[in-house]
């Protein structure tokens, strides 16, 4: 039985049940984590730890999705005494990436105030590394992610607890909770602490093999950060500024490291914190879209931009087909994953673009059967149907795609 990724068709439904997790993949995938649990030591340990609980977070969010109350309460109870036995271990005590992740767990499961507690908690022991410190900086940008994500519009951010996490990252000194205000000068002195960090980062070039992994996700957290502060205390435009100006920066560290193969340019991975930062960008335009009156145009154009250069993104994919299906044009979406297919080798932008296909078949399906409950429209709908055929040929037909048995099953599910 398949397990997960493997096997796994969680992208179908089989009559009204969503086909989830078998019990045996589940049972197998746990007894590896026991086995290597029993093996590793030290650092491999709690990096064990943080894949269990990303993976234990992951059913969670499944559970969630399927909107199944019982099965969350279970999970949510396995979970949290997983997360809190990882914490109770001397060696996890300090690692803010596992109170992270019990803290996220935490709010999934809709204890807000408990979460509130770990990430103030975590963040208290911390140490005062301030902006300097990468687990810190990926720490707060996580809580204030989930704190803004509660508001319903922006009067009055910036004397939320969001802008006070924001702004407490900046001052290097011990985290001291939120008591319901911001002071004005802090956010003045903040603001400049960051204009000042990001400078520094996006100025540096010669940089040592091992510093380089740290400093990228130093450098996409500081931006996400940022960019977040001055959205919620100036405004949408401002946090757009700060990505392209990041972005910008990027380029052209990344391109000068490309010319210079041979010496040690800038920060190496620079592509994927690229990737990080466009993703930061689009889910803030996300957002502000759904609180507020906003043009969709610059979160299409951001997309298009970074799926054309990031065609294997699927968060990125996932974000476009949702602001795809408001428009009732087609052909526009159409012709982009026609150019995109075209232009890669990666089997995203196919699946994706069978996926948009059927939503929208099943848009159209629905409109027509209205009024008369399950009963087959008298005119079917042919001209989706041969599309979507169409585009599975193709697909199939890829050097990739010939070998994808997720592809085939969906193929196989459809002609059924």
């Amino acid at each position: 039985s398949g397990f997960n990724r493997i096997g796994h068709m969680d992208t179908m439904s089989r009559g009204r049940h969503q086909i989830g997790h078998y019990k045996e993949g589940e049972e197998f995938i746990q007894n590896v984590f026991h086995v290597l649990s029993q093996i590793f030591t030290g650092k491999e340990k709690s990096n064990l730890a943080i894949c269990w609980l990303q993976y234990e977070i992951y059913k969670v969010i499944q559970c969630l999705q399927a909107k199944k109350k019982k099965k969350l309460k279970a999970q949510g109870r396995k979970s949290k005494k997983l997360a809190k036995n990882f914490l109770k271990a001397p060696e996890n005590r300090n690692n803010l990436s596992l109170w992270k992740l019990y803290a996220y767990l935490e709010w999934l499961l809709g204890n807000t105030d408990d979460s509130r507690k770990v990430f103030d908690t975590a963040l208290c022991t911390a140490g005062t590394g301030g902006l300097k410190s990468a687990q810190l900086c990926s720490l707060s940008l996580l809580y204030a992610q989930l704190e803004v994500e509660l508001l319903e519009s922006l009067e009055g951010t910036v004397m939320s607890r969001a802008v006070h996490i924001l702004t407490k990252l900046t001052e290097n000194g011990p985290y001291v909770p939120y008591s319901g205000q911001v002071l004005p000068v802090n956010v003045l002195k903040a603001r400049k602490a960051y204009e000042h960090a990001l400078q520094d980062y996006l100025s540096k070039t010669a940089v040592s093999d091992q510093d380089q992994v740290k400093d990228t996700d130093q450098l996409v957290n500081l931006v996400g950060c940022y960019a977040l502060f001055q959205y919620l205390t100036v405004g949408i435009d401002a946090a757009v500024l700060i990505y392209t100006q990041a972005s910008e920066k990027l380029e052209v560290a990344g391109s000068q490291k490309c010319e210079n193969t041979g010496e040690n340019f800038g920060i190496l991975n620079f592509p994927t914190a690229l990737e990080a930062v466009t993703l930061l960008h689009t889910n803030l335009l996300r957002f502000h879209m759904k609180i507020s009156v906003y043009p969709l145009n610059p979160l299409r154009e951001a997309l298009t931009e970074a799926l054309k250069r990031y065609p294997s993104n699927q968060s990125l994919w996932r974000s476009y087909i949702h602001i795809q299906r408001k428009s009732h044009s087609a052909s526009k979406a159409r012709r982009f994953f026609d150019s995109v297919t075209r232009s890669t080798n990666s089997l995203e932008p196919w699946l994706f673009a069978i996926q948009a296909e059927q939503m929208r078949k099943k848009l159209t399906e629905k409109v027509q059967r209205a009024d008369v409950g399950e009963v087959h429209c008298t005119i079917p709908e042919t001209g989706l149907t041969n599309r979507i055929v169409a585009l599975f040929e193709h697909a199939v037909q890829s050097e990739n795609g010939t070998h994808c048995p997720l592809l085939w099953r969906m193929y196989l599910n459809f002609m059924v």
